[in-house]
């Protein structure tokens, strides 16, 4: 799964980005306080988008 697609997919449960680091992006749920922290390449594996929806408390990425 490519990044920008998990990252619309935090936006749209409520997500926030707090800060860029240089090799993670580290976000937050605005409603829970909850943060986890996204690898900054390209593609992410879906086990991967899946415990960062679960550390934030969102449902889970439909894989496609």
């Amino acid at each position: 799964m490519y990044r920008r697609e998990l990252e619309r997919h935090l936006r749209a449960h409520g997500c926030a980005l707090l800060r860029e680091g240089a090799r993670h992006s580290m976000w937050q749920n605005t409603a829970t306080g909850a943060l986890a922290t996204i690898p900054r390449h390209r593609e992410i594996r879906h086990t991967v988008a899946r415990s960062i929806c679960d550390q934030l408390g969102i449902p889970r990425i439909d894989r496609r």
